[in-house]
């Protein structure tokens, strides 16, 4: 499986991250607790993203890479360039969004 984090536009402060697992053929956008409800609020944002990229029939890893290479996305964040990164699984995910 593999993410990238979402930062935000106007300060950089990191607000979640975005993972894909094309083995579980699942998706999610995970808020970084300290972001508190600026980054909760991304997540309407993100998962409407990859729900349009399922319907597309795009596998995970693929909607990453389009997000990361696309035009930057509405809503208060956007993808950190050269953030890609590889994760165990999910919960690996939630754990590194609970971090201070």
């Amino acid at each position: 499986m593999q993410y990238f984090t979402v930062v935000d536009k106007q300060n950089g402060a990191v607000l979640g991250y975005v993972w894909g697992s094309d083995e579980d053929d699942a998706a999610a956008y995970v808020p970084r607790q300290a972001a508190g409800p600026v980054g909760a609020n991304e997540s309407m944002s993100w998962i409407s993203r990859l729900r349009e990229a399922k319907a597309r029939g795009i596998c995970p890893s693929q909607a990453l890479i389009e997000f990361l290479a696309g035009p930057e996305p509405g809503g208060r964040g956007r993808p950190l360039p050269g953030s890609l990164a590889d994760a165990p699984n999910a919960a690996a995910v939630e754990a590194l969004a609970k971090q201070a």
